[in-house]
């Protein structure tokens, strides 16, 4: 260590004397003590470090420096983790940024009780103890067709808890076409293997019939199970039995059917100009047993795994103890009714449930979003390119696997620096603002990001662009 180090070391500062700062005092106001003082020691700690690495080159320890770094680390540490971000990427049901956003009547509903207490489990009529699920069974059953219904924590969860309660030591029967393997390592083999069920696969990937399923039935078989493919499509010279087969075949042998829906559609999308999606209605107007959807994908509301079917097999459901740990607390009950209200009508649904509002615009109400927000920009920072194009994007969530969406996006080539760092800022920026990136560009897609989001883009993109 030179002569030169040691006296910089020497002059570093205290963290008693940064705390006499006026400055610092503020923090302390506004700030645990704690945290303040961890980003103290952590400011004189990186100044530290860089005497010891180039102390010679630095004519003095600058205390305003070192202000400012404590600052930094203050306001990072003091920033929630789990935070608001606008998505710009088109993928309107985004399982990385928390798949479908609330409803307005489901962020109310929240606001309005989950602060205090709520009849969760207690029937305000009778003030006997209440089942938790009974908020919601009936809107769920009135929705499906179904006899009976009940809810847990994600659609995994569902099926996990269906096997378990349904077929567990017994066979299960699942055309090899349909052994799927969704995000995070959920694989439908393992997944019956946990649930304590043996799984028949029959039939081949493309092609399975009704005869591959009736061919594998023994004395140790529980069910037909039917799982929608979710995130992939099979196409070309394919066969797969109908619901109507797979429910009478099963029946006809004393089985239950069983259908894995986990997209969260209740109704025919093809009505309002999507792509045809399984719903849950037509699965129980088909006849099957039991069938298990996702209450955050197409449906639009807070993670869940709705459960629907004959009253007898819920009954069996709900009573096996998995149903404890699996079921769902007061702040997804209070979202999941208010979301559900909604479905009185398509028309209602398609305007108050943001991911349905979001998958049905039009190209035209696409198009002028896109083209205020780039008026917007463009006015804001003229030094920059800004251009309106036609693109496409996709569901997402494991929903309508496979079909694109045309849409309208905002592209920008950065003047100053590559497309990468401005997505890298634009992430860091506040609100986060999570866009695509591609040919050099940023891309905001006006599929899923709302005329409200304008105002927060325009302010992000000046302050990561001034900031250069």
């Amino acid at each position: 260590m030179t002569p030169e180090q040691t006296e910089l070391l020497r002059s570093l500062p205290a963290v008693g004397e940064l705390l006499s700062h006026g400055e610092v005092a503020a923090w302390c106001e506004a700030h645990p003590r704690s945290l303040v003082v961890d980003a103290l020691r952590g400011a004189i700690d990186e100044t530290r470090a860089k005497v010891l690495a180039n102390g010679s080159a630095m004519p003095s320890v600058d205390v305003a420096a070192v202000l400012e770094m404590a600052r930094r680390r203050l306001t990072d540490a003091s920033k929630p983790s789990l935070r608001r971000v606008i998505n710009a990427t088109g993928i309107v049901i985004h399982t990385g940024l928390g798949r479908a956003p609330l409803c307005a009547a489901a962020v109310a509903a929240l606001a309005e009780a989950a602060g205090g207490y709520c009849n969760v489990e207690l029937d305000l009529e009778t003030g006997q103890r209440g089942k938790r699920t009974s908020h919601v069974r009936e809107l769920i059953c009135r929705m499906t067709g179904a006899e009976a219904a009940t809810v847990v924590n994600n659609n995994a969860a569902a099926t996990v808890l269906t096997l378990a309660a349904l077929c567990a030591d017994r066979e299960v029967v699942v055309s090899r076409g349909q052994l799927v393997e969704i995000g995070g390592s959920f694989r439908m083999p393992d997944i019956m293997a946990t649930a304590g069920c043996r799984l028949r696969e029959v039939g081949t990937t493309n092609r399975t019939r009704i005869a591959d399923f009736e061919g594998a039935v023994t004395e140790s078989t529980a069910a037909f199970v039917r799982v929608h493919h979710s995130n992939f499509k099979i196409v070309g010279f394919t066969e797969e039995p109908t619901l109507e087969e797979l429910a009478e075949a099963a029946h006809r042998r004393g089985l239950l059917a069983i259908d894995d829906l986990g997209s969260g559609a209740i109704f025919d999308h093809a009505a309002l100009g999507l792509p045809a999606e399984p719903n849950a209605p037509a699965s129980i107007a088909a006849g099957m047993d039991v069938v298990c959807f996702s209450g955050d994908k197409l449906l639009g509301g807070p993670q869940a795994g709705l459960i629907v079917g004959r009253a007898d097999v819920i009954s069996r459901i709900e009573s096996h103890p998995l149903m404890r740990a699996f079921r769902v607390d007061k702040l997804v009950l209070l979202a999941l009714e208010a979301t559900l209200r909604l479905f009185v009508d398509m028309e209602t649904a398609t305007t108050g449930v943001p991911v349905l509002r979001m998958l049905t615009a039009s190209m035209d109400e696409l198009r002028d979003r896109a083209e205020r927000l780039r008026d917007a920009l463009a006015t804001a920072l003229p030094g920059e390119a800004f251009e309106v194009a036609e693109d496409e994007t996709f569901t997402g969530g494991g929903a309508l696997p496979g079909q694109a969406l045309e849409t309208v996006v905002v592209r920008w080539k950065p003047s100053g620096m590559g497309a990468g760092e401005a997505a890298r800022r634009l992430r860091n920026s506040d609100p986060a603002v999570i866009c695509r990136i591609g040919d050099e560009a940023i891309t905001f897609d006006a599929r899923s990001t709302v005329a409200e989001n304008h105002e927060a883009i325009l302010r992000c993109i000046v302050e990561i662009t001034c900031d250069r």
